[in-house]
Formats: structure tokens, sequence, C-alpha cells
């Protein structure tokens, strides 16, 4: 397990633009082949209900765009003043050169800031953070952060998959100040096939060749990893930042499904009301944007502004999971916005 503790480092503003296309699960579950009876115990037992996706032609960077624009935009922040920016997608725009190059020149960011992605998905923004808080720690004044996913990309011929998954790009401002900070991660490849997307890369293993390339899934074995993961996780970040679960305002876990949350919820003993879990439910599984999707989404009014003690928890893709105990301070978290026509509808 890697502990990390930052103490020059902070987040100052979180936005979430999600796809303009409201998706309804029963009216798609029998072009899915769901019987009318498999629909209704679905939406019962995981919380499968809507989603949000972007039309055909609109890319994770759009999403992510705008998320950044509604911070320089609202906060007065020169796009000049970002000394680097890291995007965390499985979407990205090319396989190659990074989206983020891209996005520094469509923000207006100096050519003298870093740009680079990471490729990663449910843990992505605790990976996302740590790199970002590391370069703040080590020097720079302002980060920005961009994450999540066009998913309906990877999953739209999946019966499984499909009504999990929605479309959302956020965009996170880190800049220097005081507060203490605790992050602790894990990764395990021998688990990379449990969730992975074949043909993907220039690997194909004779049991690739099976599968088209769309995104598979061992659902148990994802189910019961992150079952196994999440408690201990928990535990461990709180144990390293010393802090007990009556300090914490609010625990902000990926949001896989409504089900899993609610199991993680009752073994950690956590107060409903602490760990919100309806994101996929109302959004789509956002992948490393579902943290800042839930915040914008459903923590709007309470963290917008205000003083919150919060544990962020990504899990899942690589096998990965990380967690972090931050202070989240008079920061700028706004409503959830639509993306329609590269401009905000919100």
């Amino acid at each position: 397990m890697t502990k990390l503790h930052f103490t020059k480092a902070k987040i100052t503003a979180i936005t979430t633009t999600v796809g303009d296309q409201k998706i309804d699960f029963l009216e798609e579950a029998a072009s899915l082949g769901y019987t009318e009876e498999e629909a209704a115990r679905l939406k019962k037992s995981i919380g499968l209900n809507t989603r949000y996706i972007v039309p055909k032609g609109v890319n994770t960077s759009d999403l992510c765009e705008q998320s950044a624009l509604k911070i320089f935009n609202q906060l007065n922040i020169d796009p000049t003043s970002i000394d680097a920016v890291i995007m965390v997608t499985q979407t990205p725009d090319y396989q190659s050169p990074s989206t983020a190059i891209a996005l520094q020149t469509r923000l207006g960011v100096s050519k003298d800031a870093l740009a680079f992605n990471i490729n990663l998905g449910c843990s992505g923004l605790i990976y996302g953070l740590l790199n970002c808080y590391s370069l703040i720690q080590s020097g720079l004044e302002r980060v920005l952060l961009l994450v999540g996913d066009t998913a309906s990309n990877f999953s739209s011929n999946n019966k499984s998959l499909t009504p999990l998954m929605g479309d959302a790009g956020a965009a996170i401002l880190i800049e220097a100040g005081a507060s203490d900070s605790y992050f602790v991660v894990h990764s395990d490849g021998s688990g990379e096939k449990a969730l992975y997307i074949p043909h993907s890369g220039t690997r194909c293993d004779e049991e690739d060749e099976k599968l088209d390339q769309q995104m598979y899934m061992d659902g148990a074995a994802v189910f019961n990893f992150t079952l196994k993961v999440i408690p201990k996780l928990i535990d461990d970040v709180m144990e390293f930042s010393g802090v007990e679960k009556d300090d914490v305002d609010y625990f902000v876990f990926h949001q896989p499904n409504k089900y899993i949350l609610r199991n993680a919820q009752k073994r950690l003993k956590i107060k409903e009301d602490k760990l919100p879990s309806q994101t996929q439910s109302v959004y789509g599984n956002q992948n490393s944007a579902s943290i800042p999707g839930t915040i914008n989404g459903f923590l709007s009014d309470d963290i917008n502004g205000k003083i919150n003690q919060c544990i962020f928890a990504g899990f899942g893709i690589g096998l990965s999971w990380g967690a972090c105990k931050l202070t989240l301070e008079g920061i700028y978290a706004p409503p959830v916005e639509k993306f329609k026509n590269g401009k905000s509808n919100g």
C-alpha cells in the first residue's frame, strides 16, 4: 500500500458536465434484450433508471472543456496562470497524442505548462489528484485536472454494460495553499481482465478473439473485489489521516451502482446521509468523473462555499483502488450542467 501526505495543495473548484441526451432504462430495455420482468427487477435491485450520454461526434474533451471554462469564467481565472493540465480518461480524442495537450491549447493555457494523460477509469480521480498534489507540493501554483469518459463509446453493444454507463467530463482546480491531505492507493494487475476493452491496444490474446472491441466485465469478479477492498481502504485512509467516521462530513465514492454502494455503507456502518449513492441511477456510471459528478449533482448546496471534511474513494478497472481524505474549504462547486453546442445550458 502506498501512503502519501501533502501539506501545500487544496481543491478550489469542481465542475461537471454530462451528456445532453437523457436515456430511460425501461424505454431502452427491450432493445437490449431484457423482458419487462427482468428490467423491473434490475431497476429495483441495482437502481437502473436514467443516464445521460452525448450524441455522435461529441467527445470527452468537449465535456471537460465546458467544465474547465465554467471555472475560468466564474472565478475569473486567467488560463495562462495554469501550470499543468492533467487529463484522466479511457476515451481520449486519439490514442496518441495526449488529449491533455490539445486541451491545453483549446483552453488558452500557456505553452510553458506541462500536459499529459492518465489512462484510468473508476479510480482515476484519486490517482489524478495524487499527481496534481505532488506537482503543487513540488512548487507549482495551479494545476487543472480533467477527468471523465464518453463511456457510451465502449459499451454501446453490451447488454450488461450499456444501461449502466453515462457520459461526463469534470474539471477540478487545485491550487497552492496550506491544507493536510492524505492518500492511500493500490493496484493489482492480476485482475486486469475482470474489466477491460479487448482489441484496444497491440495485445490480442487467444481469449480476446471471442470478444468484440467493447468493454468486457466479469460482473461477479468486480462485485467481489469491490466489496472486499472498500472497507479496508476506508479504514486505512482514516487511520492514516487520524480521523474517525464521525469527523467526516461526506464519504464520496465512485458510483458503480446503488446496490454496491448500499452494501459498502452497511459494512462500514456509515450513516446513509453521509454516503450519497444515487449518481448512477440518475446520470449513469461516470467512471473517473463519478466523484465530482456526485458532488456537483447531489452535494452542491452542502459543499459549495462551505467547509467539509471528505473522504473520496475510487475502485475498479486495473484492478486499482485508492482513497483520500481532504478538507474542502470554500470551494466553487455548482450544480451539474448538460452539454449543448459546446456551451453551458445550466
